[in-house]
């Protein structure tokens, strides 16, 4: 069994109601078995503070309620574990570059609008008579980024995003590739069409902080890059005919 550990939690507060500017409070923590971030951020508020306010849900790194800036890096409250950090001291912040609501918890509204925007859902030009099957094959072409939770890490660590909100970001890229590369999906050609801009896939300057930031290990850039590779190849087919 491991022995119980002290440690202290510098949180981030800010308040826009009644704070000028964010401050950090700190609050002692007793570390038990394997505790997560998101159970000291819990141990805090039933115990200590109950105004502090972050979020979660699913605590089992599925949903991305609960991404977070922690220690100088994005990270899942609920899937760091605090000896992970072997660090006395876990500093732990908001998002980055999203505006503050209270706390921990930001505005995702124009983050969830772009990925809106990319239209996240399956079309098709008829109505199927049975299932649309895939092979093993045609769904390893979406392996990754079927994977991603909508966490908005990469929104916040892309320093193009930080520039230019108008850019649609690494997420919403992500999940247009998910569908554009999908065999079941019949709207490739709107798909590559939308996305074809300067504020789209063009606008992406390959800085990798997306792909080294993200939990589940996918690589937005790459993305990025196979439906760059997928437009280009769409004009040079069209120029030799």
């Amino acid at each position: 069994m491991l022995p119980d550990i002290n440690v202290t939690f510098k949180i981030q507060r800010f308040d826009p109601a009644v704070d000028e500017r964010p401050r950090f409070e700190s609050y002692p923590v007793t570390v038990q078995g394997m505790m997560t971030v998101m159970d000291g951020l819990w141990q805090i508020f039933e115990t200590m503070d109950s105004t502090l306010s972050f979020r979660f849900a699913c605590r089992e790194g599925i949903c991305g309620s609960c991404a977070m800036y922690i220690n100088g890096s994005y990270r899942l409250a609920c899937q760091t574990q605090i000896r992970s950090l072997k660090s006395r001291d876990v500093s732990v912040g908001p998002l980055p570059h999203f505006t503050i609501i209270r706390d921990l918890v930001v505005d995702m509204s124009a983050f969830f609008e772009k990925v809106e925007h990319v239209i996240p859902y399956f079309q098709t030009l008829s109505t199927p008579e049975k299932e649309h099957l895939q092979s093993p094959g045609e769904r390893r072409h979406i392996n990754e980024a079927v994977d991603c939770i909508l966490c908005g890490i990469c929104y916040s660590a892309c320093p193009v995003v930080w520039f230019n909100k108008e850019y649609l970001g690494p997420a919403a890229l992500t999940k247009a590739y998910r569908f554009i590369a999908d065999s079941r999906d019949e709207a490739m050609k709107d798909r590559l069409a939308q996305v074809s801009s300067e504020d789209g896939v063009w606008r992406c300057h390959d800085i990798f902080n997306c792909a080294d930031s993200c939990p589940k290990n996918i690589s937005p850039a790459d993305a990025i890059g196979k439906i760059r590779r997928r437009i280009l190849a769409k004009k040079l087919r069209r120029s030799s005919k």
